[in-house]
């Protein structure tokens, strides 16, 4: 490899996913046996959540947190919460590229294993299977960090 090919590859930055695991799954059916006598109606809501830490040099832990909730008749008919978990080591990125890798990038990898997780707990409650749709973590990230752009225009303003 050249010099110059070596450097082009440094700017590029390198990614690598090391490890994928369950941090943590839980599900909860509080009115079973009842709520299989009526008729599957469901309002199901989703909640994202992730976060993130630097473990060593240029590893971090990125965590996907899904919370499903589905009511039928006003009753909660099941709730199911995983932990996604990621190690992945990113060279060569900083600044904004390194926080929308690990902001957006890095959830968009996980969501299929916790898409997976969630349904197997939920047809293993005997309930149908709930496949979610596909999610844009690149706007929800946008979304954030306008949101914080925005919070601290206001702070700014107020002081």
């Amino acid at each position: 490899m050249t010099e110059q090919a070596a450097n082009n590859e440094a700017k590029q930055g390198q990614f690598g996913v090391q490890r994928i695991f369950v941090k943590d799954a839980s599900f909860e059916s509080p009115n079973a046996p009842d709520i299989f006598r009526s008729q599957w109606k469901p309002q199901i809501n989703m909640d994202l959540n992730t976060k993130s830490e630097k473990l060593g040099d240029d590893v971090y832990e990125v965590v996907l947190t899904i919370t499903v909730t589905a009511k039928n008749d006003d009753k909660t008919a099941f709730l199911v919460e995983v932990q996604q978990g990621g190690i992945f080591k990113i060279e060569g990125l900083e600044g904004a590229a390194l926080h929308q890798t690990i902001g957006a990038f890095c959830p968009n990898l996980l969501f299929p294993y916790a898409r997976e997780a969630i349904d197997n707990m939920v047809t293993k409650g005997s309930f149908p299977a709930l496949m979610l749709a596909p999610v844009n973590f690149d706007a929800i990230y946008a979304q954030s960090l306008q949101r914080q752009q925005q919070q601290q225009a206001e702070g700014e303003s107020t002081h």
